[in-house]
């Protein structure tokens, strides 16, 4: 959750999905709107090059590609949009019910 926006990630082995309320249909990392500001803190050698999306968002791929397990992708995620601000809320894991995160 951001505010009052509540942004759903879905973990389908190295395939990442996203959407908000705003949005219902699911996007991958590819069709997000990603901040610049947010990229070159992440990356700084990112800063001035034009290819700045592409890269970040391979990057993404490889780090979540990284991960052996489905409960490590889900702490990443977690821990990574915690630092933007983003407050979680719910996890659901093999199409069990919600369970809240404390």
């Amino acid at each position: 959750m951001f505010a009052s926006d509540m942004v759903e990630v879905r973990i389908d082995g190295n395939h990442i999905l996203f959407r908000s309320g705003v949005h219902p249909s699911w996007a991958t990392i590819d069709g997000l709107n990603i901040n610049y500001e947010g990229v070159c803190k992440e990356f700084p050698d990112l800063k001035g090059d034009p290819t700045w999306k592409q890269q970040a968002v391979e990057r993404f791929k490889d780090k979540v590609a990284s991960y052996p397990t489905d409960d490590e992708k889900i702490n990443y995620i977690i821990e990574d949009l915690k630092k933007y601000g983003y407050v979680p809320k719910y996890y659901q894991k093999g199409g069990h019910r919600r369970r809240r995160i404390e």
